[in-house]
């Protein structure tokens, strides 16, 4: 059966992944005071951190319309159509895939196409461990409701961990409702973020980057289970040196079939903003 993976622009990828025909992303759009980024193959990194850097108020995100994503569903040439979007307590991509959906699905011709719509309960890197997983089972010959069934299963079971230089992007746009705010720059103080079942939690706090960064390898490999039959996902936004340094301190402590690191596209550089560190598996 032929297969198609729609992730938004989350998704982050390295550059022949991106180039994959099975995969598209589905670009969200960024707006810094009146400046808009797309998020797509034009999106400059530096561009965007100097403008974050320069402006006082935060970066915005704005998800794709549901129709963008009708539009994907229509013209993939494939039996299989999986979408893979930020976490649903993340993002409105979500919504918008599965809007889209419904539509494509009440249209007399949708020519038997099965789409599935996948809330990652991550982002970034933990979007691309999905969509490998289901690539892996598509090329196998898997059909749909077995590689649904194992997604599903995957999802609830990934790890998502993170350690950023500043927590402001997240707290000025409300993705950190639940967790009590706290200003501790001049202490230098470091938390140490999870999802939780698709939201964001805060794990731990020490002082300093690197501590963070130690304390959180000890907490994901505690958590991760099966290490060794899994791909160990890095991101990083424009560190990657950094982004090494917690790979070896990740194979210290623990044994993974594969590590695949990335830097991050236009969504996760607004949340994880310069510095920031995410690790799934």
């Amino acid at each position: 059966m032929t297969y198609k993976i729609i992730g938004d622009s989350c998704m982050d990828l390295i550059e022949k992944d991106k180039k994959d025909e099975h995969i598209q992303l589905i670009p969200l759009t960024l707006q810094v005071d009146d400046k808009h980024f797309i998020d797509d193959e034009t999106f400059s990194q530096a561009d965007f951190l100097h403008a974050v850097a320069a402006s006082p108020n935060c970066p915005k995100s704005a998800c794709p319309s549901p129709n963008t994503f009708l539009e994907a569903y229509k013209s993939a040439d494939a039996s299989m159509i999986f979408v893979i979007t930020l976490s649903q307590h993340l993002s409105g991509s979500y919504n918008s895939a599965e809007v889209a959906r419904q539509m494509y699905e009440e249209e007399s011709d949708c020519d038997g196409k099965k789409i599935a719509v996948i809330s990652s309960d991550s982002a970034s890197v933990g979007e691309s461990l999905i969509g490998f997983e289901i690539r892996r089972m598509a090329e196998a010959g898997e059909n749909f409701e077995t590689i649904m069934r194992h997604v599903n299963e995957f999802v609830k079971t990934m790890q998502t961990y993170f350690v950023l230089e500043s927590l402001e992007a997240l707290r000025k746009n409300g993705r950190l409702t639940g967790i009590q705010a706290f200003f501790a720059s001049a202490l230098n103080i470091k938390p140490v973020m999870a999802a939780d079942s698709g939201h964001i939690v805060k794990k731990d706090q020490v002082r300093g980057i690197n501590r963070a960064l130690a304390r959180m390898v000890d907490l994901f490999v505690k958590d991760v289970k099966d290490s060794e039959h899994r791909i160990l996902g890095i991101a990083h936004c424009n560190c990657p040196e950094r982004a090494e340094f917690v790979k070896e301190l990740l194979l210290q402590k623990g044994k993974f079939k594969d590590i695949y690191i990335t830097d991050t596209a236009g969504v996760a550089t607004l949340y994880a903003s310069d510095g920031g560190i995410i690790v799934c598996c």
